[in-house]
């Protein structure tokens, strides 16, 4: 079995705990795992889910309640036919979050990204 990072591993553990009908964005997933602003980097570990992977990866939406993957593609039609399948309905290319958006909770498995640094605050002194 192939070596993948333990980011990775922190992510597929987080997607694993959106339950079946309802989606998170990739946005939602990074905080959970202490990864605020690395979004891209839950579709990365996705993208490289091991083969058969039983991960829910088809669970994972952007912040608009769309599918990411370019439409018309197997990889989109697959998503859309998988969410269909768990009762959730898309209204014009949209996921309605308010109603199918999961309950995550940010902290579980907190981690810094690596290189990530904290924003300081600039103070304006001249007030």
């Amino acid at each position: 079995m192939k070596n993948y990072p333990e980011l990775y591993l922190t992510i597929w553990k987080a997607v694993r705990g959106v339950r079946k009908g309802r989606v998170a964005t990739y946005g939602q997933i990074a905080q959970i795992c202490g990864l605020r602003g690395h979004a891209r980097l839950v579709g990365y570990a996705l993208h490289n889910l091991p083969p058969n992977s039983d991960i829910p990866w088809h669970r994972i939406v952007n912040t608009k309640g769309m599918i990411s993957l370019r439409a018309h593609t197997k990889g989109h039609e697959l998503q859309e036919k998988l969410l269909e399948s768990e009762g959730v309905k898309f209204l014009n290319g949209r996921i309605d979050l308010s109603k199918y958006g999961a309950d995550v909770e940010p902290g579980a498995g907190s981690r810094k990204a690596p290189g990530a640094r904290r924003r300081r605050r600039s103070v304006d002194k001249h007030k």
